[in-house]
């Protein structure tokens, strides 16, 4: 099955590397003019923009900084003229030890959430202000296995902020359907990036191998065909739910 997306404008959270990078790659290929948000990471961000041609358009911003956030989908619409789907991608995770300073601690914890919730919340806000006026739309929000089973001690932070995210994205999608919008979670497990190799670091290769069902860690390209899907109009039925792309690790 061929899915098209001519015609449609997304906006991609953290596109220059990883799950972002690989789902926006294939957002192109299936017709989409895309918005590849970056935030320090500008050369891979233009070099992807140049690799995908003119459908693709590069926007900086720093979401830790919530406002940032909020522009990047008044900038999309300026560029393209409309917005059809934002997919928020983009996140940190923080290894914060109980053994650190109180202050410390709490630090690493609104930092987590100022990315992975705050930033996330108003672009959905805004996307749905501009939703709602302009026939509707999609919003795929990623979140992780670790808002269903909990993460490692050192990762309470993020997982706590992914179970936002989940309760967020039902909650648009209950309010809003009527409306036109549409939003989906999808969460993955322990994926292959960048930020997972401060983990893989940590913690050794292995230990995210033994936790899974299959013999190969999820790459980010095995999300980007889900992604795809959802944003195409040909799942809308399946708005509200959450797909879990974890290779078995956590089955609920």
């Amino acid at each position: 099955m061929h899915i098209d997306l001519s015609g449609q404008v997304i906006l991609v959270t953290g596109a220059s590397r990883g799950i972002g990078k690989a789902i926006a790659t294939q957002l192109v290929r299936s017709g989409a003019s895309v918005a590849l948000h970056y935030n320090r990471s500008a050369d891979p961000a233009k070099a992807l923009a140049s690799d995908l041609g003119s459908a693709a358009w590069t926007v900086a911003g720093n979401l830790e900084d919530p406002q940032q956030a909020a522009s990047l989908v008044e900038k999309t619409i300026d560029r393209f003229g409309k917005l059809t789907g934002v997919v928020n991608n983009a996140g940190i995770a923080l290894s914060s030890a109980i053994d650190k300073a109180d202050q410390e601690y709490l630090e690493d914890w609104q930092r987590t959430h100022r990315v992975n919730v705050d930033s996330l919340a108003l672009i959905c806000k805004k996307a749905l202000e501009y939703f709602i006026n302009h026939g509707g739309g999609r919003i795929v929000n990623i979140s992780s296995r670790a808002a269903f089973r909990g993460d490692t001690p050192d990762y309470m932070a993020y997982a706590a902020s992914k179970g936002a995210v989940v309760a967020l994205t039902r909650s648009i999608a209950r309010g809003f359907g009527k409306k036109g919008v549409k939003a989906f979670i999808v969460a993955p497990g322990f994926t292959r990036t960048d930020m997972a190799q401060d983990f893989i670091d940590q913690y050794g290769e292995g230990f995210a191998l033994d936790d899974i069902a299959l013999d190969t860690l999820t790459e980010p390209k095995d999300l980007a065909p889900l992604v795809t899907l959802l944003l195409s109009g040909l799942s809308d039925h399946s708005t509200g739910a959450t797909i879990d792309v974890n290779a078995g690790s956590y089955v609920h």
